[in-house]
């Protein structure tokens, strides 16, 4: 067997394992609200991102369009969510956390207690590079058109890849005006702006 074959085996294998975890932690955490884990899922990019239409939770969320709107159905039901106009176009409206809805959204965002545990265990360096790793491997994804596009550090257009001399903190955000390392890469910000196309950089 190729090593790269056998290196991708392993990494699948990996995942799989933690994929398995996270979906038995939010069937944990829904099941008590009343809420599936489709439904947890919208409360928690809502809280995220913002308001959004259907259509683009779907996306973010890796299902068909039917299933998210049965979820958006039984949010709106239980009080969580609302719809409003679309300000961008009058014939489409986006979905809104209610002040309920922000509450519930609040608790069902923060990770998993065993994972931060497992997280907080592991040494300064392996985080750095555990985060550096997961953001290559999801621009990879992105560029390869198989995700939905990321809030990614290496996908913003504020982030500059090694200005700084410091090798603990190499890279830039012209956002904040601040220097950071790998340990602080974002896989999510709420304040990513999408870099021109074939601008994205590499950590």
């Amino acid at each position: 067997m190729k090593q790269d074959s056998f290196d991708a085996e392993q990494v699948t294998a990996g995942l799989t394992q933690l994929a398995s975890f996270l979906r038995m932690a939010r069937w944990r955490e829904a099941e008590p609200l009343g809420l599936t884990p489709t439904q947890t899922g919208c409360l928690s990019l809502l809280a995220g991102r913002g308001p959004c239409r259907v259509t683009t939770l779907a996306r973010l969320l890796g299902v068909t369009q039917p299933t998210a709107s049965d979820a958006v159905a039984a949010l709106e039901r239980k009080a969580m969510v609302e719809r409003r106009r679309d300000p961008d176009d009058g014939r489409a409206s986006r979905l809104h956390l209610t002040a309920r809805g922000a509450r519930i959204a609040a608790g069902v965002a923060r990770p998993p207690a065993a994972l931060s545990r497992a997280v907080d265990a592991l040494s300064p360096e392996e985080r750095a590079g555990f985060r550096l790793a997961l953001s290559k491997t999801i621009l990879s994804l992105q560029q390869a058109g198989a995700i939905e596009p990321q809030r990614l550090c290496l996908t913003c257009r504020f982030f500059r890849p090694y200005v700084h001399s410091d090798a603990a903190r190499p890279h830039h955000c012209a956002f904040v005006d601040a220097a950071f390392g790998d340990a602080c890469l974002r896989l999510d910000c709420g304040d990513h702006e999408e870099a021109d196309a074939g601008q994205e950089a590499s950590a």
